[in-house]
């Protein structure tokens, strides 16, 4: 018996020009509309990890967004809207900072949402505010239903990449006040962690496990999340700029039960092999 696989994709950007990481609002539509005319609905993470633990949820994919961008706010949300298509976004909680809602696509003055680089530097340089979205604009999201939010660590630093001795009490601190954030700003938090550049290794896992992150998002792409996955690494893929055609392409080749491990496999040989 075939076990029935449910995508998960993992965006960052929705935004005029697309650029790194980014998906224009005309590709991220076309990949909406396509979801919806074939079918498929969009779950919440309580629903994904039901498919894990064996319920049948039907035709599905978990719809994703890492960092918390202001463009998902602006672009985004209100195509999700129309489309009625739930959608989680992990947040960088460091990141978010407090204010009035900003206008959003189809108002007047719409903030500007740069591409992904720019972002980076804005936030180096101690203005997240103007790239990240707001607590007033997360909230605002919750309220409709439709977008949750999850820990996407407090400040998405690979600690791995400074000495040895210290990621570990690292990784337990960003946990720690992740966990702090989420549960003063939105009075939960819970058991669903996606890991800040997809690094991980067992020590993270052991950490997260321990401060009650049962679900675990990575940035492998290539396997298929059914009731056999492992809860703490769950395979989610990018999404590409480009139209609803590509998207079909790859969720049918990487997720199809006779398809997939001969594409998934493939894959995996190709990027170990250009690695060497």
């Amino acid at each position: 018996m075939f076990k029935s696989s449910v995508p998960v994709l993992m965006y960052h950007h929705v935004r005029p020009g697309g650029g790194m990481i980014g998906c224009t609002p005309e590709n991220f539509e076309d990949q909406l509309r396509w979801l919806k005319k074939e079918g498929y609905k969009s779950l919440t993470l309580d629903e994904f990890a039901q498919h894990l633990d064996g319920k049948d949820q039907g035709k599905a994919v978990l719809i994703t967004f890492d960092d918390g961008y202001l463009d998902n706010w602006v672009y985004a949300f209100p195509l999700l809207q129309k489309y009625q298509f739930k959608a989680t976004i992990f947040l960088v909680t460091s990141w978010l900072h407090h204010g009035p809602v900003r206008p959003v696509m189809g108002q007047d003055n719409v903030p500007n949402c740069p591409e992904h680089r720019e972002c980076e530097e804005l936030i180096d340089a101690g203005r997240s505010d103007e790239v990240i979205a707001r607590w007033s604009e997360v909230e605002a999201m919750r309220e409709s239903g439709l977008i949750e939010f999850h820990s996407h660590t407090h400040t998405h630093t690979r600690w791995d990449l400074m000495p040895a001795e210290a990621k570990n009490d690292r990784m337990q601190w960003e946990l720690e006040q992740s966990r702090l954030c989420l549960q003063k700003e939105l009075g939960e938090v819970s058991q669903h962690l996606c890991w800040p550049q997809g690094y991980f290794d067992e020590d993270y896992i052991a950490i997260a496990q321990k401060n009650g992150f049962s679900h675990l998002y990575t940035t492998m792409a290539f396997g298929r999340n059914t009731s056999d996955t492992d809860s703490a690494r769950i395979h989610r893929f990018a999404v590409r700029n480009r139209p609803a055609k590509t998207l079909a392409k790859r969720i049918r080749a990487s997720h199809h039960p006779l398809i997939a491990p001969v594409f998934n496999n493939w894959k995996l040989l190709s990027r170990k092999l250009k690695s060497r």
